[in-house]
């Protein structure tokens, strides 16, 4: 079996963010979703878990977190083009999520950040090699 990725996130409202990941690019895989949790699918080996409190909770070994006022983690998109992450950008704006703060360019690298209905927060980004720095 090849290496995957998967990411578990507690969520208050399992279609509200079913909706959002889907607009930014996420598919549900239906065998692995139910009532409690949704697999949604970034790539071949990258999968987002998004559960309901009491689904997480009942594997969980300490408190969900509060991700509106704490931060938990940060988690980066990689897409092949900056009008790839301003698209995104939009459809996860227009499907409700909040915009953390303004896009930074780095000259190689265009990032932007995205936060779900329970501040999960997500950056954006396109990365060209070939303007990277090679000092």
């Amino acid at each position: 079996m090849a290496k995957q990725v998967f990411i578990n996130l507690a969520v208050t409202n399992l279609q509200q963010s079913m909706d959002f990941y889907t607009a930014l690019g996420f598919t549900n895989n239906p065998q692995f979703s139910d009532d409690t949790a949704k697999c949604m699918v970034w790539c071949e080996n990258i999968f987002l878990m998004i559960m309901t409190h009491e689904k997480i909770s009942s594997f969980a070994t300490k408190p969900i977190a509060d991700t509106n006022s704490n931060l938990a983690g940060i988690f980066s998109l990689s897409l092949e083009s900056i009008e790839e992450v301003n698209t995104l950008m939009t459809n996860g704006l227009n499907a409700g999520g909040i915009e953390a703060n303004e896009m930074r360019d780095y000259g190689f690298m265009q990032q932007r950040t995205i936060e779900d209905f329970d501040g999960h927060t997500w950056e954006l980004f396109y990365m060209d090699m070939s303007k990277f720095p090679n000092e």
